[in-house]
Order: structure tokens, then sequence, then C-alpha cells
């Protein structure tokens, strides 16, 4: 179970770790005029969708192909 979990938390911060560093370089200037609330906001409304729908699936696929399973 541990590496299950390992294994999940690995998978999100490899999708999360870029995405926000991404994020915050085109947009943290446009951004920093905002309170860090709404700027937090901004970003979780973003790049918590992203994860789910996008990158966390992206992974699993690469995951996949890397280690021949179906």
């Amino acid at each position: 179970m541990w590496k299950t979990k390992s294994v999940v938390a690995l998978k999100i911060w490899a999708v999360i770790y870029p995405s926000i560093t991404l994020f915050l370089t085109l947009f943290g200037e446009a951004l920093s005029v905002y309170p860090i609330y709404v700027r937090t906001l901004i970003l979780t409304l973003i790049l918590v969708p992203w994860m789910v729908f996008v990158g966390v699936p992206f992974i699993d696929v690469l995951i996949r192909r890397v280690s021949g399973s179906k």
C-alpha cells in the first residue's frame, strides 16, 4: 500500500512541479498585482483540472508505454 501511494505521489509531483513552474513563468508577473489568495485561487482553478484530466493520465500512458503493458 505504501508503495502504491508513493507511486501516485510521484506521478502527481511529475505533473504539478513543471506545470506550476511553467504557469508562473508565463503568468506570474501579470498575476503579481493580485493578493496571494487570489493568485492561489487562479492557479488551482487552472492546474487541478489540468492535472486530473490531462497531466496524470498522460503520465499513466507514458508509464504503460515504457513498461510495455497495455
